[in-house]
Protein backbone atom coordinates (compact mmCIF):
# COMPACT_ATOMS: atom_id res chain seq x y z
CA UNK A 1 0.00 0.00 0.00
CA UNK A 2 1.23 3.48 -0.90
CA UNK A 3 0.51 5.96 1.88
CA UNK A 4 1.48 9.61 2.27
CA UNK A 5 1.10 11.75 5.38
CA UNK A 6 0.22 15.42 4.93
CA UNK A 7 0.49 18.26 7.39
CA UNK A 8 -2.66 20.40 7.21
CA UNK A 9 -2.15 24.15 7.76
CA UNK A 10 0.15 25.64 5.13
CA UNK A 11 0.08 22.45 3.03
CA UNK A 12 -3.60 21.74 2.27
CA UNK A 13 -5.12 25.01 3.47
CA UNK A 14 -3.94 28.56 4.10
CA UNK A 15 -2.16 29.01 7.40
CA UNK A 16 -2.86 31.95 9.71
CA UNK A 17 -0.67 33.52 12.36
CA UNK A 18 -3.73 33.64 14.64
CA UNK A 19 -4.62 29.96 13.99
CA UNK A 20 -7.32 28.56 11.74
CA UNK A 21 -10.18 28.63 14.26
CA UNK A 22 -13.32 27.65 12.34
CA UNK A 23 -14.53 26.26 9.05
CA UNK A 24 -14.90 29.73 7.48
CA UNK A 25 -11.20 30.35 8.08
CA UNK A 26 -10.33 26.96 6.57
CA UNK A 27 -9.49 27.94 2.97
CA UNK A 28 -7.83 25.44 0.62
CA UNK A 29 -4.58 26.43 -1.06
CA UNK A 30 -4.65 26.61 -4.85
CA UNK A 31 -4.35 23.13 -6.43
CA UNK A 32 -4.14 21.32 -3.06
CA UNK A 33 -7.52 19.59 -3.49
CA UNK A 34 -6.52 18.54 -7.02
CA UNK A 35 -3.22 17.21 -5.67
CA UNK A 36 -5.02 14.99 -3.14
CA UNK A 37 -7.42 13.82 -5.87
CA UNK A 38 -4.47 12.92 -8.11
CA UNK A 39 -2.86 10.96 -5.28
CA UNK A 40 -6.12 9.13 -4.52
CA UNK A 41 -6.71 8.27 -8.16
CA UNK A 42 -3.13 6.98 -8.47
CA UNK A 43 -3.69 4.48 -5.66
CA UNK A 44 -2.25 6.46 -2.77
CA UNK A 45 -3.84 6.54 0.68
CA UNK A 46 -3.74 10.04 2.16
CA UNK A 47 -3.63 10.69 5.91
CA UNK A 48 -3.42 14.08 7.61
CA UNK A 49 -1.29 14.58 10.75
CA UNK A 50 -1.69 18.00 12.32
CA UNK A 51 -0.70 19.79 15.52
CA UNK A 52 -3.80 21.64 16.75
CA UNK A 53 -2.64 23.38 19.92
CA UNK A 54 -5.43 25.92 19.43
CA UNK A 55 -7.59 23.42 21.34
CA UNK A 56 -5.27 23.47 24.37
CA UNK A 57 -5.02 27.24 24.05
CA UNK A 58 -8.82 27.58 24.17
CA UNK A 59 -9.02 29.25 20.73
CA UNK A 60 -11.49 26.67 19.39
CA UNK A 61 -13.14 23.45 20.52
CA UNK A 62 -13.61 19.94 19.11
CA UNK A 63 -16.86 20.99 17.45
CA UNK A 64 -15.02 23.68 15.46
CA UNK A 65 -12.16 21.28 14.60
CA UNK A 66 -14.65 18.66 13.40
CA UNK A 67 -16.40 21.29 11.25
CA UNK A 68 -13.06 22.24 9.65
CA UNK A 69 -12.31 18.61 8.90
CA UNK A 70 -15.82 17.96 7.55
CA UNK A 71 -15.30 20.86 5.14
CA UNK A 72 -11.86 19.52 4.16
CA UNK A 73 -13.26 16.01 3.53
CA UNK A 74 -16.20 17.43 1.55
CA UNK A 75 -14.06 19.66 -0.69
CA UNK A 76 -11.48 16.92 -1.28
CA UNK A 77 -14.33 14.53 -2.14
CA UNK A 78 -15.84 17.04 -4.59
CA UNK A 79 -12.43 17.26 -6.28
CA UNK A 80 -12.40 13.46 -6.67
CA UNK A 81 -10.04 12.68 -3.81
CA UNK A 82 -10.18 11.08 -0.40
CA UNK A 83 -8.49 11.55 2.96
CA UNK A 84 -8.45 8.20 4.76
CA UNK A 85 -7.85 9.57 8.25
CA UNK A 86 -7.02 12.71 10.20
CA UNK A 87 -4.78 12.36 13.23
CA UNK A 88 -4.22 15.41 15.41
CA UNK A 89 -2.44 16.49 18.55
CA UNK A 90 -4.69 18.73 20.69
CA UNK A 91 -1.92 19.52 23.19
CA UNK A 92 0.10 22.66 23.74
CA UNK A 93 3.89 22.77 23.48
CA UNK A 94 4.30 22.36 27.26
CA UNK A 95 2.09 19.31 27.80
CA UNK A 96 4.88 16.79 27.39
CA UNK A 97 2.80 14.57 25.09
CA UNK A 98 4.24 12.04 22.65
CA UNK A 99 2.10 13.13 19.71
CA UNK A 100 3.09 16.74 19.10
CA UNK A 101 5.41 17.15 16.11
CA UNK A 102 8.48 17.15 15.98
CA UNK A 103 7.98 13.98 18.04
CA UNK A 104 6.96 11.04 15.84
CA UNK A 105 3.92 9.91 17.87
CA UNK A 106 1.32 10.63 15.16
CA UNK A 107 3.52 9.04 12.48
CA UNK A 108 3.89 5.89 14.59
CA UNK A 109 0.12 5.78 15.18
CA UNK A 110 -0.59 6.10 11.44
CA UNK A 111 1.98 3.44 10.49
CA UNK A 112 0.46 1.04 13.01
CA UNK A 113 -3.15 1.79 12.05
CA UNK A 114 -2.50 1.34 8.31
CA UNK A 115 0.15 -1.36 8.71
CA UNK A 116 2.78 0.46 6.62
CA UNK A 117 6.56 0.46 6.95
CA UNK A 118 8.12 3.57 8.43
CA UNK A 119 11.17 3.33 6.19
CA UNK A 120 10.70 5.64 3.21
CA UNK A 121 7.19 6.66 4.34
CA UNK A 122 6.65 10.13 2.80
CA UNK A 123 5.38 13.07 4.81
CA UNK A 124 4.72 16.47 3.29
CA UNK A 125 4.93 19.52 5.52
CA UNK A 126 5.80 23.21 5.60
CA UNK A 127 7.74 23.34 8.87
CA UNK A 128 10.92 21.81 10.21
CA UNK A 129 8.99 19.94 12.89
CA UNK A 130 6.97 18.11 10.22
CA UNK A 131 10.20 16.99 8.56
CA UNK A 132 11.84 16.08 11.86
CA UNK A 133 8.90 13.91 12.96
CA UNK A 134 9.16 11.70 9.83
CA UNK A 135 12.96 11.76 9.59
CA UNK A 136 13.16 10.50 13.20
CA UNK A 137 11.63 7.17 12.12
CA UNK A 138 13.41 6.76 8.78
CA UNK A 139 10.64 8.18 6.61
CA UNK A 140 10.96 10.57 3.67
CA UNK A 141 10.64 14.26 4.64
CA UNK A 142 9.16 16.50 1.93
CA UNK A 143 9.02 20.28 2.33
CA UNK A 144 6.60 22.47 0.39
CA UNK A 145 7.24 26.22 0.04
CA UNK A 146 3.62 27.14 0.83
CA UNK A 147 2.59 28.21 4.34
CA UNK A 148 5.76 28.54 6.44
CA UNK A 149 7.73 26.48 3.91
CA UNK A 150 9.71 29.26 2.22
CA UNK A 151 10.82 30.58 5.65
CA UNK A 152 11.66 27.02 6.76
CA UNK A 153 13.80 26.53 3.66
CA UNK A 154 15.57 29.87 4.15
CA UNK A 155 16.46 28.97 7.76
CA UNK A 156 18.09 25.74 6.62
CA UNK A 157 18.89 22.76 8.82
CA UNK A 158 16.58 20.40 6.91
CA UNK A 159 17.11 16.64 7.29
CA UNK A 160 19.61 15.40 4.69
CA UNK A 161 17.05 13.24 2.91
CA UNK A 162 14.53 16.08 2.53
CA UNK A 163 12.99 16.85 -0.86
CA UNK A 164 11.67 20.35 -1.61
CA UNK A 165 8.77 21.31 -3.89
CA UNK A 166 6.82 24.50 -4.61
CA UNK A 167 3.53 23.13 -3.32
CA UNK A 168 1.47 20.03 -2.59
CA UNK A 169 0.58 19.64 -6.27
CA UNK A 170 4.25 19.39 -7.31
CA UNK A 171 5.09 17.09 -4.39
CA UNK A 172 2.14 14.83 -5.28
CA UNK A 173 3.22 14.67 -8.93
CA UNK A 174 6.69 13.60 -7.80
CA UNK A 175 5.29 10.81 -5.60
CA UNK A 176 2.91 9.62 -8.32
CA UNK A 177 5.65 9.50 -10.95
CA UNK A 178 8.59 8.25 -8.87
CA UNK A 179 7.23 5.96 -6.14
Amino acid sequence: MKLVILDRDGVINEDRDDYVKNSLEWVPLEHSLEAIANLTQSGWRVVVATNQSGIARGLFDMHALNAMHEKMHRLVGQAGGRIDAVVFCPHGPDHGCECRKPLPGMVLEIAERFNVKLEGLPMIGDSLRDLESIAAVGGLPILVKTGKGAKTLAKGGLPESALVFNDLYDAAEHLINHH
